[in-house]
């Protein structure tokens, strides 16, 4: 995972030498790409599925707002941020498309949602008439909403039971309008023929009968939506009006059970990589046999060795589960992480690295040049999913945004 630094293509900035560069084509590429896979021609719709990009997160690292413009440009019809904040920094980017505030809203955010436009989900009845309440004071109009209904996860959303609570609430309302109706799946990765393997089934029959309910009692759901990132690849089924890509849109597909599945998958709907992280040696020395490398000398040298310091550490998004664990690559050489991740820096062992050096570029995950180098791989190593690798890219990590 290594890019010469002689590089020319490397970026130009005074600094801490840690970044990550953003590729806005393989982005938009990806965004395409799900478009056209859940919008195949034979199906012959006369309204093509609609496509919720999620964002929340810093858009998983990459920054939401830079990539929400870029999203915008491409055709993306919705985002998806977890909190008023996040869609208010979208919005000052000049992002206009829909924005749906999937985690809802605290009391006294009423005002904030409405002068930035954005769209809160109901996920509790008593919401609904508070947020009515407040549009009417302010004499707003059509104000949208979304309902996000808990089909089986048992995190956020009105219970079945309660349709008919919300139905007659919405019935009251002269200032809010519902726009969309949505839920969440718990385990679309889970292929398998078991009783996990069936929980999407089971969520779908839940989510169905209660947009039923509410139809038969007179609301309008607005535009359904259901699929995540794993059903958006496997589940055609959940596919709705539209589907809400995640960590597909940022270029890696979930892990499915069982494992083999991903390649299928992989091949029906290819994506790139969109972020890669990278950092510099800031300093090369030679050890003895025996002597200790960080803290709590968790790492002791077997043989005269030569220790590289990387210019990036748990602050920066190198996950602190890499110690003495995890690979990186320099010169084309494996060098393998060693000692506990420090908050700023990771120590490398580079004995076998010929000729590295202050300075050379070392990429943790992404690409370089026409190798890739994947996040999802490093993410199984040490038993977390990608979302959690990628989005831990911290605020003092410069990003690039290339074409």
């Amino acid at each position: 995972m290594t890019r010469s630094k002689k590089n020319q293509s490397l970026p130009d900035f005074v600094g801490r030498p840690v970044w990550a560069e953003v590729s806005l084509s393989a982005l938009t590429g990806n965004l395409r790409a799900i478009h056209d896979y859940v919008n195949p021609a034979s199906e012959k719709r006369k309204t093509p599925r609609k496509v919720l990009s999620i964002v929340k997160g810093n858009a998983y690292g990459h920054g939401g707002p830079q990539v929400a413009k870029a999203l915008e440009k491409a055709g993306s019809d919705w985002f998806g941020v977890a909190s008023a904040g996040e869609g208010i920094e979208i919005r000052k980017a000049g992002v206009r498309t829909p924005i749906l505030v999937l985690g809802g809203f605290w009391p006294g955010e009423e005002k904030n949602l409405f002068q930035h436009n954005l769209t809160p989900a109901i996920h509790r009845c008593e919401q609904l008439l508070a947020f009515e309440a407040a549009a009417a004071k302010l004499r707003k109009k059509n104000v949208p909403v979304q309902l996000k209904i808990d089909s089986g996860m048992n995190r956020l959303g009105i219970m079945p039971k309660d349709a008919d609570c919300f139905a007659r609430q919405l019935a009251k309302c002269k200032h809010v309008s519902l726009v969309g109706t949505f839920t969440h799946l718990a385990s679309s990765e889970v292929l398998t023929d078991t009783e996990l393997g069936h929980q999407t089934k089971q969520q779908l029959d839940r989510f169905y009968s209660t947009v039923e309910c509410l139809r038969t009692l007179g609301a309008d759901p607005g535009l359904l939506h259901i699929a995540n990132s794993a059903a958006i690849a496997a589940r055609p089924e959940t596919w709705a009006d539209m589907v809400r890509p995640g960590a597909i849109l940022y270029g890696y597909h979930p892990g499915f059970d069982p494992p083999e599945r991903r390649t299928e998958f992989e091949k029906k709907l290819p994506l790139r990589p969109v972020m890669s992280l990278r950092a510099r040696l800031m300093s090369v020395r030679c050890i003895h046999t025996g002597e200790a490398v960080g803290y709590d000398a968790t790492w002791i040298a077997r043989r005269p060795s030569r220790i590289a310091v990387l210019s990036a550490g748990y602050a920066d998004g190198v996950h602190r589960s890499l110690g003495n664990r995890g690979v990186l690559y320099v010169r084309g050489h494996a060098a393998p992480i060693i000692g506990i991740v420090s908050m700023d820096v990771v120590m490398l062992d580079v004995t076998d690295v010929p000729d590295a050096e202050v300075g050379d570029v070392a990429t943790l995950y992404g690409t370089d040049g026409n190798h890739v180098y994947p996040a999802n791989v490093v993410a199984r190593s040490i038993g977390t999913v990608t979302s959690d690798l990628i989005s831990g890219v911290s605020q003092r990590v410069p990003r690039f945004y290339l074409p």
